[in-house]
């Protein structure tokens, strides 16, 4: 933890832990503010988690969540009302201590010099230059000045976002690409369900994000405001503005961990999980070990979320273990999904049904998560079956593996960008923008109707980087992108049902049925999941080698007589 002064009441930090608010209590805080909002990194205690342990050494709390980038007026009057009514000194923190700093920049033009806020913000460790041309603007930011320019940007770090950037430095090492990104570290997500059945350790998924931008690629360490595509602009987090020549988009997805009644409150204890958490998928693989007996209960929220297939696999995995350690007898397990199958692709069903059937797990359909009691062990769903009233029921629980509902990133939702439902616009085949043509999509956040999983962006990278190619030299050939998705379902230690497909359900699979059938468990597959795609992850996709994913190009001329 690393509180910075910013005034004699006032101090900042980068996000705090539950066990770092001692040590704040200790230093003389008597109140801390939240300007981050849950669920936006894969390592942050909620805020519920913070209020808890601050309360109970004395301290006052107020939440003021602020998404990244997107600082409002309004906003910094809150905050103002909250430094006139909370007792000093004060903490504030968010993901780095911008936001805040930010915040109380604001809210203090119209009693301080500007000289002196950028003076006083600097000397913590925060440049507000960009806020003090809001603040002589009226809070209005121009668009038509850039602080940056840049042939090509991208939007997000994540697998998607590196794997087109290398892509693309492959294809022209001398183009001018910047990756916007916030995050300090990467992290391998399909790796979580194994880290949650102890296979893997949570260390070997993650690694900073520096040591994985292509060499020649701008980072630009900032969060994304808004966009303004008919000026082929970002605005950034502290209102600076980036001007591209093309857009590719690409930041991920959204948790909405507060979706869930109670959730927030009792996530990483009482019994209360989930894989979908870097910090948290240990805490899956301690509770596997040590319930010898009771109910285990795993969740499914609505469509669409990432990989369709990992509720599930935490509990034929979690199952596994209690059968193989002689426990499974004595533990219930039961499994609630919000849809009304037990995998969108029929062919791999009956595979699953012979795992499901020999876990003795209760399957309940159409049941999605409302709430969560975890100091009572109690969970209840709200059930809306085909032509019934809908209902609510409660189960009790030793352990619940939770799955948050999951949607596009606020700023996404808001943009241009976005169709009616809040994705990218895009078209399917293409992965280009239904109305501006100089933006692309891919990995979670687009709109494409297939599944969202990180095998999906490794054969999207190579489309788009392709068809951003062929638009700057102008040429008639495009790449296609066929909806490929691949799901290795992990039935058991030591097998995995390998569900490849793209749009429709239409299966793709990668190798001869003879070499390995993806609709029946494989230990070929499970090798696969375990010693091979952690290393073409960090050492293929990552680095624009395109292995397995060359894409498919037709002429503008044969698509459109197609």
């Amino acid at each position: 933890m690393e509180i910075k002064r910013v005034t004699g009441t006032l101090s900042v930090s980068p996000q705090i832990s539950v066990a770092d608010i001692t040590e704040i209590a200790a230093a003389g805080f008597r109140s801390i503010v939240c300007n981050r909002p849950d669920g936006e990194g894969a390592d942050q205690p909620t805020f519920d988690e913070i209020q808890d342990k601050a309360r109970s050494l004395g301290l006052e709390v107020r939440y003021l969540p602020v998404v990244a980038g997107k600082v409002r007026d309004e906003d910094a009057a809150e905050f103002k009302v909250a430094m006139a009514e909370l007792p000093k000194p004060t903490l504030a923190y968010c993901r780095t201590g911008t936001r805040s700093v930010t915040l109380w920049a604001l809210s203090q033009g119209a009693s301080m010099p500007v000289p002196d806020i950028l003076a006083a913000a600097k000397a913590a460790g925060y440049d507000m230059g960009g806020v003090a041309r809001r603040i002589a603007n009226g809070g209005k930011t121009p668009v038509d000045v850039a602080d940056a320019e840049h042939d090509i940007v991208i939007i997000g770090g994540g697998a998607a976002g590196i794997s087109v950037a290398s892509s693309l430095i492959a294809r022209d090492g001398e183009l001018d690409i910047a990756i916007i990104d916030p995050a300090d570290t990467h992290y391998y997500q399909p790796g979580w369900t194994m880290v949650g059945s102890g296979i893997f350790d949570a260390h070997t998924t993650a690694r900073t994000m520096g040591s994985l931008i292509p060499r020649g690629v701008h980072w630009i360490k900032s969060a994304v405001a808004a966009f303004e595509p008919e000026n082929d602009a970002v605005i950034l987090d502290g209102c600076r503005v980036v001007k591209y020549k093309r857009l590719i988009v690409c930041p991920g997805l959204k948790l909405d961990w507060h979706a869930i009644e109670g959730l927030d409150e009792t996530l990483g204890k009482n019994g209360v999980t989930s894989n979908y958490r870097y910090d948290l998928a240990p805490y899956t693989w301690r509770l596997v070990q040590g319930m010898k007996s009771g109910r285990a209960v795993f969740t499914q929220p609505p469509m669409p979320i990432k990989c369709a297939g990992a509720p599930q696999k935490a509990m034929y995995l979690s199952a596994d273990h209690w059968l193989r350690t002689g426990c499974l007898d004595d533990i219930d397990v039961q499994f609630f999904n919000a849809g009304g199958a037990l995998f969108g692709v029929q062919d791999y069903v009956p595979a699953l049904m012979n795992y499901v059937e020999r876990y003795h797990a209760g399957l309940n359909f159409h049941h999605n998560l409302k709430a969560v009691d975890g100091h009572a062990r109690k969970a209840w769903f709200n059930v809306a079956r085909p032509g019934e009233e809908p209902e609510t029921v409660e189960t009790e629980f030793e352990m619940i593996h939770v799955v948050p509902p999951q949607a596009a990133p606020d700023f996404i939702r808001v943009s241009p960008l976005a169709d009616s439902a809040g994705w990218v616009d895009v078209d399917q085949a293409t992965l280009r923008h239904k109305r501006y043509q100089n933006v692309w999509s891919l990995g979670d956040v687009m709109n494409a109707p297939n599944a969202k999983t990180a095998a999906a962006a490794r054969k999207q990278a190579p489309v788009v980087a392709e068809n951003v190619i062929a638009d700057i030299k102008g040429t008639g050939s495009q790449a296609q992108y066929d909806g490929y998705g691949s799901c290795p379902l992990t039935v058991e230690r030591g097998k995995i049902v390998l569900a490849e497909f793209g749009y429709g359900g239409k299966l793709l699979p990668s190798f001869p049925e003879w070499l390995i059938d993806g609709t029946k468990p494989s230990r070929l597959a499970w090798f696969l999941k375990e010693r091979a795609l952690p290393p073409i992850y960090w050492k293929a996709m990552l680095r624009g080698k395109e292995w397995m994913a060359v894409p498919e190009k037709v002429t503008v001329s044969d698509k459109t007589a197609a």
